[in-house]
């Protein structure tokens, strides 16, 4: 048990809650309309209404915005719920440009991958997909070895 108060100082409820409802929501969203929740495909198919570069405007992205801004606006309305409701908020010493650098690259990460860590790990897995399989054990080897060198390398 010391380990588990090491690890999770906060304690694991509120992880199990929330991967619960994740769970819950993915298959709910696949049960009942039969597509796959995940948020990669977010950006570029919103951006399929203010762009007219053919790549965004192709079927499947017109087809999916409504439901993709709609599940997008779900996720920003539990968050606020959930900071309304509890009052806690999350602060960071990272600075503003290591963040958005760290958003482009898990975004272009993201779209190189044809999908992100979440979509691939419980939408892929779900479903029993060798490519997310294989893209979840990259992603998982990638941050390991990334925290291990950073601190090595004097980061906290």
């Amino acid at each position: 048990m010391l380990l588990i108060d090491t690890l999770f100082p906060l304690g694991i409820t509120h992880y199990l809650v929330g991967g619960l409802l994740i769970g819950f929501a993915v298959s709910f969203l696949f049960v009942v309309t039969g597509l796959v929740g995940g948020m990669s495909t977010f950006f570029t198919a919103t951006l399929s209404y203010v762009s007219d570069w053919s790549y965004f405007n192709q079927e499947e992205f017109v087809t999916s915005r409504n439901w993709r801004l709609a599940y997008a606006a779900g996720l920003v309305i539990g968050a606020a719920v959930w900071l309304f409701t509890l009052g806690e908020s999350f602060q960071t010493s990272v600075s503003w440009w290591q963040l958005a650098l760290g958003g482009f690259i898990v975004g272009f990460g993201a779209r190189l991958s044809n999908g992100c860590t979440s979509g691939h790990g419980i939408c892929g897995l779900a479903s029993l997909q060798l490519p997310s399989l294989l893209a979840v054990l990259i992603f998982l080897a990638s941050a390991m070895i990334s925290a291990t060198l950073v601190k090595l390398l004097g980061g906290t």
